[in-house]
C-alpha cells in the first residue's frame, strides 16, 4: 500500500518516519518535506499523486505557528486553505483517500464541555480561521477524507511546549505559565498509531474526528509536569493569560470529546500523563 505523508520535516511527519521505519509493515510510504513537495502549487500536487498511485495521503504540512499566523496571513491562507483544497482536488483524481490534520483552535474556547465534532466553529485567531477554511475546502472538493482535529501536539521531535520547557528549565530559577487555558496534551506518538490503525483498517467512515489523549491539564500542569517528569527543579509560577500577552488569541477551553473517533474505531486512548512520561524518556534517550 502506497502512502504519501506531506510536511514530512515537521514534528508529525518525523514520527510517522520513527513509527514506519520498519519496512516489514505492509506499508510503502513515501515521504515529502514542502521543499520536495510545495502543496500550494496544484500541479506539483497533482502530478505526485498521479504518478504514484497512492491509495492515502496524510497531510502533516501547515502554516502552525499561532502568533506569526497573525502577521503573515498571506503565507497563512496559502498553504491551510489552498494547499488543502489542492490536496482535496488531486486525491479526488486519483481516487486517494486523504487524512488531514486539524486543530482545536477551530473553536473559540467559550464552551463549558468539552467540544464535539458537530460543535459549531468560530475561530478568535487567523491560524485557527485558516484551518478550518481549509477543512471547508477538503470537505467540499472530496468525500474520501477523514479531518483529524488534535489539540497541544509534542514530541521529541523538532520545536515544542515540551523541548521547550525541558530547555528553559536547564537555563533558569524561576518560570511563570498560563493556568487559565485548558486543553488535553497530545503525544505525537499516540497520533500517528490511530492514524496507521485507521489506513490498515480500510475504513470508509469518513468525515471529521476529534483525537487527544485522555484528560484535561492547563498549560501550568503541563509544565509541571514535564518538570516533574525530567526532574528538573524551577520556581513554576501560575499567571493569567492577561499577565502574558500574544498577538494571537488562545481558546481559553479547546478540550475535545472524543467519543466519535473511539466507538467507531473501536481505540482505546492513553492519558496525556501515561503518554508524557514516554515521550520524556525518549527525548532523554535522544539527547544521551
Amino acid at each position: 500500500m502506497n502512502i504519501l505523508v506531506t510536511g514530512a520535516s515537521g514534528q508529525l511527519g518525523h514520527t510517522f518516519k520513527a513509527l514506519t521505519a520498519n519496512k516489514n509493515n505492509g506499508l510503502n510510504v513515501v515521504f515529502r518535506s514542502s521543499s520536495e513537495l510545495d502543496i500550494t502549487n496544484y500541479e506539483s500536487v497533482y502530478h505526485e499523486l498521479i504518478v504514484n498511485d497512492y491509495a492515502y495521503c496524510i497531510n502533516c504540512a501547515a502554516f502552525t505557528n499561532v502568533d506569526k499566523a497573525e502577521s503573515n496571513t498571506d503565507l497563512a491562507r496559502l498553504v491551510n486553505i489552498t494547499g488543502a483544497r489542492n490536496l482535496a482536488l488531486g486525491c479526488h483524481e486519483s481516487k486517494t483517500v486523504l487524512i488531514h490534520i486539524s486543530t482545536d483552535f477551530v473553536f473559540d474556547g467559550y464552551s463549558n464541555e468539552p467540544y464535539k465534532e458537530e460543535d459549531i466553529a468560530r475561530p478568535i485567531g487567523f491560524y485557527g480561521d485558516t484551518k478550518y477554511k481549509g477543512e471547508r475546502a477538503i470537505i467540499n472538493n472530496l468525500k474520501e477524507h477523514f479531518i483529524i482535529r488534535t489539540s497541544w501536539l509534542y514530541s521529541e521531535f523538532n520545536t515544542n511546549f515540551m523541548k521547550t520547557m525541558v530547555r528553559l528549565g536547564s537555563e533558569r530559577d524561576e518560570l511563570s505559565v498560563v493556568y487559565d487555558q485548558v486543553g488535553t496534551p497530545t503525544y505525537a506518538k499516540d497520533l500517528a498509531k490511530m492514524i496507521i490503525q485507521t489506513i490498515k483498517a480500510h475504513s470508509i467512515d469518513y468525515g471529521i474526528y476529534n483525537y487527544s489523549n485522555e484528560g484535561v491539564a492547563s498549560w501550568y500542569d503541563f509544565a509541571k509536569a514535564i518538570f516533574d517528569e525530567y526532574g528538573i527543579t524551577i520556581n513554576l509560577k501560575p499567571i493569567l493569560s492577561s499577565e502574558y500577552p500574544t498577538p494571537a488569541a488562545r481558546p481559553k477551553f479547546s478540550v475535545l470529546d472524543k467519543s466519535k473517533i473511539k466507538q467507531t474505531f473501536g481505540i482505546e486512548i492513553p492519558h496525556w500523563h501515561d503518554s508524557l512520561k514516554i515521550a520524556i524518556k525518549a527525548y532523554a534517550e535522544m539527547k544521551a
